[in-house]
């Protein structure tokens, strides 16, 4: 914490000092808690772009820079040498494990993935063509009902209890909202395979035959996951801080996260971009619909390019694209016409002036895209893939904030400009 005030002067000309703090990194804070209750005004900040909703020692991101740090691990560091357990396990406790705990962390998740049979019997009541996120969404908030038993937030014991389950069974559930969609029967998980393995032989196992597994799939699912684990305070985390902030359970918590996972302006971006590939159809309309994203009065937008938060460029993009690069050359030619679409409109952004001085880079959106449809997963369960890595994230935020003596509610204030005070007319005389 710094010992500089920030001096605020209001047009009255009263002054008011708020502290700053300092954190490990990263810009300052003014500390406006003394404003309104000392000079009677809120701050205004749509979309909460320059506010600081908490303290948090578990991501930090410079989007000037392109740095994306797990408790102080650089994320490429980790997508070179780590697995997602392993940084399941960094989220949720802060540090890397030994051996030891890694082999035991790594065996209560493989052993806790079955679900209960009344939740598997849940998923009869969805129709066939439910969307995926729906039933993601409605099962995880069903599972309060199944271990209400160990859902006191203030006991740790039980948080934990609650991460392992969370971070165990999504996948089946994603697994059975999966199957449902295709029509084929559920597929249950086995305790001998990794997450990642497991997660593929419960979407593609069928009774009829062995399994085949597909080691590159396994390996670009767990770098997808290392990259999707955290993002700091974005839209879904946020709101599953705000959900657990009134004490709610916290299954409750991760299935508003999900809901707002489910928006097109977050999670929904990877579907989106296959949308966008479809409508451009070929590598002869690359021109026409790149001069269409560079008309300012033009609607067309090309999704996967740019970033909110990066500003020059996202290192998870580059961690992953020779990955998506590895994917496609695995897969011998299938499907070839849409990833050669995706490979030269890559190239396009890549090096056209107009992209490179306004920071429109591909981003991991565009190319978990590709590879999610590379390995046979259909749009509708992309946005319940990104669920899947950044589940943990939620937890290890939720984690933070319900432990934290000093948290509050979430409360914010607004704006008003609605109608001023005015009288009830009766309906007779309106």
């Amino acid at each position: 914490m710094s010992n500089d005030a920030f001096r605020l002067i209001s047009p009255s000309g009263n002054e008011l000092e708020l502290p700053t703090h300092t954190g490990t990194t990263g810009p300052d804070v003014v500390d406006i808690g003394r404003l309104y209750r000392e000079q009677g005004v809120f701050t205004y900040d749509p979309g909460f772009v320059a506010t600081g909703s908490c303290k948090s020692d578990i991501t930090f991101i410079d989007g000037e820079e392109g740095v994306l740090m797990y408790r102080g691990y650089p994320v490429e560091q980790l997508a070179a040498h780590s697995n997602f357990i392993e940084v399941c396990y960094l989220l949720l406790y802060g540090e890397l494990p030994n051996t030891a705990e890694l082999d035991a962390f790594d065996s209560t998740i493989r052993r806790h993935t079955m679900l209960n049979e009344g939740m598997l019997k849940f998923f009869n009541g969805f129709r066939y063509d439910a969307h995926p996120m729906a039933m993601l969404s409605a099962v995880v908030g069903s599972m309060s009902a199944y271990y209400h038993d160990t859902t006191d937030v203030h006991n740790p014991e039980h948080r934990d209890i609650f991460s392992h389950r969370i971070l165990a069974k999504l996948p089946t559930i994603a697994a059975a909202a999966y199957k449902l969609n295709s029509g084929q029967p559920f597929v249950h998980p086995r305790n001998d395979l990794g997450y990642c393995e497991n997660l593929l032989q419960m979407f593609f196992a069928v009774p009829a035959e062995p399994y085949e597994m597909d080691t590159v799939a396994a390996e670009a699912l767990d770098l997808l996951f290392i990259l999707h684990a955290d993002h700091e305070q974005n839209c879904s985390t946020s709101t599953v801080r705000m959900a657990g902030s009134s004490g709610a359970n916290p299954y409750s918590a991760i299935a508003a996260g999900i809901s707002a996972l489910w928006g097109p302006a977050h999670g929904g971006a990877n579907e989106a971009v296959l949308e966008m590939l479809k409508e451009i159809g070929d590598t002869s309309q690359i021109k026409k619909y790149v001069a269409k994203a560079k008309d300012k009065d033009d609607p067309f937008r090309l999704m996967g390019f740019g970033h909110r938060v990066y500003k020059n460029f996202d290192p998870r993009a580059t961690i992953i694209r020779d990955m998506c690069h590895k994917v496609i050359a695995s897969l011998d030619g299938r499907d070839a016409p849409m990833f050669e679409l995706a490979l030269e409109l890559e190239q396009v952004a890549l090096k056209d002036d107009y992209f490179i001085e306004k920071n429109l880079y591909p981003n991991v959106d565009f190319y978990s895209g590709i590879i999610y449809r590379a390995l046979g997963i259909p749009t509708s369960m992309f946005t319940v893939m990104f669920a899947l890595g950044r589940s943990v994230g939620w937890c290890a935020h939720w984690r933070e904030m319900i432990s934290d003596p000093h948290a509050k509610i979430s409360r914010p204030r607004q704006l008003y400009t609605g109608a001023a005070k005015r009288d009830y007319i009766a309906v007779e005389k309106r």
